[in-house]
């Protein structure tokens, strides 16, 4: 799942940055399990002026079909170049 979620935002984002971390282990017992948990930490000059709202958006969008079909929550931490 991290692969695609890589190839995703790779795609939209062009990202100078880019590190995914699978964080499911912590999630054992809670609502979602056996789908992932992820923290995406990205770093990219499309965040530009843009509010830290628009930055999650604009992940979401990237990743929007992997969402409940492997995807079940997103950390994100959004920087500009």
């Amino acid at each position: 799942m991290t692969g695609q979620i890589r190839r995703r935002l790779a795609d939209a984002l062009a990202p100078t940055e880019l590190e995914i971390t699978d964080e499911g282990h912590l999630h054992i017992g809670h609502t979602g399990e056996g789908k992932g948990h992820f923290h995406v930490r990205i770093v990219s000059a499309a965040f530009a002026g843009k509010l830290p709202l628009q930055r999650h958006r604009m992940i979401y969008a990237a990743v929007a079909e992997l969402m409940d079909h492997g995807i079940h929550a997103l950390s994100i931490d959004a920087t500009e170049n």
